[in-house]
């Protein structure tokens, strides 16, 4: 089972714009791009929305069978661990291991002594086609990072053969993923986690490193884009070498956890990708529930009122709502407007303010970072709000559709925007 050379994570928090998503790798197709759709919903947010992994395997099928989609696509059980994996297990075919709470636990001296026996070509001088430097790795490195990873990389092979065993081999996507941590791997750090990844025999197809700068939700890249570019460059190099040299699947790729709306970084990787002839996972995150509010708003009306609500809510409730969530916002509280003055606007102003649009002086990202993480309050409105998204479904379709296909599809897939 083949993820293919590029493919676009389409989070979908209410699980009502699967057709909406898919129009804009259809139009991505017709433009040339192959593009490879995965539905991604987390076990975080099944429990605050109320919703089962089925309920996406259900959208991403009917999105599929109505749009005629005849490409490949998959359903991903993200960021999962293997106390939750099991409710995952039938409805998903592609699974995020995500094992970075287990980066820095001690691995045991006995397996930090069997991996460095088996790598000692690993603490040779390497010459990486891409980077400049060559390695020269001493045993004392590679065993301090053999002993900071190999537990974490044991946790995912745990989980995979976990999943196996109830799906058998080949039949689903594996990624690893270690993003969700403090400090970005180095290259040798991410060698060394290749050989971690391939003694396991783990068939990983994606794996997410951490990188430099802040990837908050739904806003643009905080950092160093000529440095990001420069590590994203390197990993890819690894990446290349690692296939090479340790027999990792021919088609293992970076998958990148944007949280979304990484505009700045989309020509560094596009330039990236071209030069390595290598592939991406793009894993976004929240930005279609936006476009829901955006196209609510836009509408008028009770779907107006409905933004207008959700957002005086969420206000009220910010730290519970930013709590689980502190480590990927920066929001400025003397940024965020009244809640008497947002029940003010117009459809547009309300929309202009959370659009990313950063060249519109309304543009507010502190507003549309409380309202990324809000989207329980919506939940909360159970029906109403789910109602709301079907009798506006035409203007959210379109706002939905042009957000995956102008921002993001085509400045990292075809070169423009």
């Amino acid at each position: 089972m083949l993820l293919g050379k590029y493919s676009f994570g389409i989070g979908d928090r209410f699980g009502h714009q699967g057709k909406a998503q898919l129009a804009g790798l259809i139009k991505a197709r017709a433009a040339g791009a192959e593009i490879t759709p995965v539905w991604n919903k987390s076990h975080r947010e099944h429990s605050i929305i109320g919703t089962a992994p089925g309920d996406v395997r259900y959208e991403a099928d009917a999105a599929v069978a109505a749009c005629g989609w005849n490409g490949p696509y998959f359903v991903d059980a993200d960021h999962i661990g293997i106390s939750n994996v099991d409710a995952f297990v039938e409805a998903s075919d592609f699974f995020t291991l995500d094992v970075a709470d287990f980066i820095g636990r001690p691995a045991e001296a006995e397996a930090v002594d069997a991996f460095a026996a088996r790598h000692e070509l690993l603490m040779e001088t390497l010459e990486i086609d891409g980077i400049a430097e060559p390695f020269d790795v001493q045993t004392s490195e590679l065993r301090a990072i053999a002993s900071k990873y190999l537990a974490a990389v044991q946790e995912a092979g745990r989980i995979y053969r976990h999943i196996a065993d109830r799906k058998g081999a080949g039949t689903f996507v594996t990624e690893v993923s270690m993003d969700e941590t403090d400090a970005p791997q180095t290259p040798v750090e991410m060698l060394i986690i290749l050989a971690a990844i391939a003694d396991e025999g783990i068939p990983a197809q994606t794996v997410a490193p951490k990188f430099s700068g802040r990837f908050n939700k739904g806003v643009d890249y905080v950092g160093s884009v000529e440095g990001f570019s420069q590590e994203f460059q390197q990993d890819l190099a690894v990446i290349a070498y690692a296939v090479e040299k340790l027999g990792l699947p021919a088609d293992l790729k970076l998958s990148v956890h944007s949280g979304s709306d990484k505009f700045s970084i989309y020509r560094p990787i596009r330039a990236a990708l071209r030069k390595f002839d290598a592939g991406v996972h793009l894993k976004t995150a929240g930005t279609t529930w936006l476009e829901e509010l955006i196209g609510l708003a836009s509408a008028g009306g009770e779907g107006l009122g409905i933004a207008q609500e959700v957002y005086a809510t969420a206000l009220g409730r910010m730290d519970e709502l930013c709590g689980p969530y502190a480590s990927v916002i920066d929001i400025d509280r003397g940024q965020l407007p009244s809640a008497d003055e947002v029940a003010s606007w117009d459809g547009e102003t309300f929309a202009s303010a959370l659009r990313h649009d950063q060249s519109a002086a309304s543009y507010n990202a502190s507003l549309r970072q409380l309202l990324h993480v809000g989207y329980k309050v919506a939940a909360e409105m159970g029906p109403r709000f789910l109602d709301a998204l079907q009798a506006y479904e035409e203007t959210i379709a379109e706002h939905v559709t042009a957000n995956i296909y102008e921002r993001h599809i085509r400045p990292l897939f075809l070169g423009s925007r």
